[in-house]
């Protein structure tokens, strides 16, 4: 994808650059380039309402990486990436190219509606040359069965043997309408036992209320409602039943930077801590 005066992307057919779009504003957050003015300009004013929100952004992104890396040394080789975004530094098959043992194969399937992410995706795929053991499914996640009967899917994983299901801060942009835990059992009944369910999820629990970044979080969300993607907010006790008959991986459902950090707390992990949570989860053989 060529750029225009070096300052965004030609627009693949179908996408919406007019609105804001929460893929193209979260690529922006750490860094990327897949985003135009609307997306810069809405990134800014979020950035100016809460300082913190590219510092979360990366930190959850970090995150991701681990569990990437802590699912292939527990001998998963299989990954589904729902809700994959635009792609940009850190993205699952680049850890797996880093990370996994010399003579091992692994397959990697992103799932993203939008346009823009799902023509960017194919375009890294083939300048990585990584397009015969990952691939891209353009369907939203709310329609698993759509998922898992795409011809790419069957291609690429064998739902017979285990599958690390990434949800990676995606289903706060599901509302209660949609209900995200029927949503979720669906994948949970589909993948074989030893799989993986690994998702994050924005909060403001625990954090001050009379605080400035909590007050700045909220006005933060109000002004999401002015994007394609309306967010919402869920403390610890609405998260962790979706992993329900699934054995918690340790140190099961915490902040970002305490599950299984690879380096020592920062201040800015500390001050970010408590507007996110995570987890993983393994499905039991029986």
């Amino acid at each position: 994808m060529a750029q225009i005066d070096g300052t965004a992307p030609i627009a693949p057919a179908g996408v919406d650059t007019e609105k804001p779009s929460a893929a193209r504003i979260y690529d922006w957050y750490l860094g990327g380039d897949q985003n135009w003015a609307v997306d810069r300009e809405f990134g800014r004013k979020a950035e100016q309402l809460w300082p913190l929100i590219k510092p979360v952004a990366r930190h959850n992104r970090a995150w991701m990486n681990r569990v990437v890396e802590a699912a292939l040394k527990a001998g998963i080789r299989q990954f589904l990436d729902l809700g994959s975004g635009v792609p940009t530094v850190g993205n699952v098959h680049e850890i797996i190219k880093r990370r996994l043992p010399e003579g091992d194969a692994a397959t990697v399937v992103y799932v993203d509606y939008e346009p823009v992410a799902a023509a960017h995706s194919t375009l890294i795929l083939e300048r990585d040359e990584a397009t015969d053991w990952a691939g891209l499914v353009q369907r939203d996640l709310r329609d698993p069965r759509a998922i898992f009967r795409d011809e790419e899917t069957e291609r690429l994983l064998d739902f017979d043997e285990p599958v690390c299901v990434m949800i990676v801060s995606v289903l706060h942009f599901i509302g209660p309408d949609d209900n995200p835990g029927k949503v979720l059992e669906a994948y949970k009944s589909h993948v074989a036992p030893g799989s993986w369910l690994a998702l994050s999820h924005a909060s403001v629990e625990d954090a001050p209320e009379e605080s400035e970044d909590t007050a700045a979080v909220r006005r933060l969300i109000a002004t999401y409602q002015e994007t394609s993607n309306p967010m919402w907010l869920r403390p610890r006790a609405k998260i962790t039943p979706w992993f329900d008959g699934w054995e918690m991986v340790e140190p099961g459902v915490s902040r970002l930077h305490e599950w299984r950090p690879d380096h020592e707390t920062t201040e800015l992990e500390l001050k970010t801590a408590p507007f996110g949570w995570c987890g993983v989860a393994r499905k039991p053989s029986s």
